[in-house]
């Protein structure tokens, strides 16, 4: 009897082991079909559209006017910048033409300030000369004397013209500011104790500035 229980249970476990095998296959082909009938269904449906609508179409203008507005404006700025580039380097330019030309003027101006002075000395020399060359050959030396005394007033009068003018001193009160005392002698009178009796060399202003102090000798 137990060899007989023995022989019946190999035969039990291969059964059952078929079995089970048979209904796995039998639940993946019914996973597959289902699958299969899936992925038909899906394919088979039409792909909906989906509608644009008018907020996504007005957004979408606005982008592109914003667009258009920004390229617009970077245009203009260009142009502007372009615009403005010129007009700085056109200025720099005729500054610096300004620069030259006022740097040769204010040398020629310097280097050439006498030249007016000096036209107007070279008349009295001229004047000086013949005089001079009148001098041996004038009959009459009282002549000769006039036409030096004219060629003074002459000359002095073209100082006169260009700004230059006498310090008056002669019998006036010592005044530090113009007159400079470099002696003392008896006055001649009274009145003319501690006064100007005498000039030894006269003081010039041009315009109203001092240029040249006069030397006194003062009275006392």
């Amino acid at each position: 009897m137990t060899k007989k229980r023995g022989h019946h249970r190999p035969k039990n476990k291969n059964v059952n082991t078929q079995n089970t095998t048979m209904e796995q296959n039998t639940e993946n082909q019914e996973a597959e079909v289902t699958a299969n009938e899936t992925e038909q269904k899906a394919d088979s449906q039409p792909e909906i559209d989906t509608p644009e609508t008018d907020t996504d179409s007005q957004k979408s203008q606005e982008t592109e006017n914003m667009s258009e507005a920004a390229d617009t404006v970077q245009e203009d700025w260009h142009g502007k910048y372009d615009e403005l580039n010129d007009k700085y380097l056109r200025l720099m330019a005729e500054f610096d033409n300004y620069r030259k030309r006022t740097l040769k003027e204010k040398m020629d101006l310097t280097k050439y300030a006498e030249e007016d002075v000096l036209k107007g000395i070279l008349k009295v020399v001229d004047d000086m000369e013949r005089a001079i060359n009148n001098m041996d050959t004038a009959p009459d030396m009282n002549a000769v004397k006039e036409g030096v005394e004219l060629i003074y007033k002459k000359f002095k009068s073209f100082l006169e013209t260009r700004g230059l003018k006498e310090v008056e001193a002669m019998h006036q009160e010592l005044d530090t500011d113009k007159h400079e005392a470099v002696a003392k002698f008896a006055a001649p009178s009274e009145d003319l104790k501690g006064k100007i009796i005498d000039v030894v060399e006269k003081g010039y202003y041009l315009h109203d500035k001092i240029i040249r102090y006069a030397k006194v000798v003062i009275g006392e």
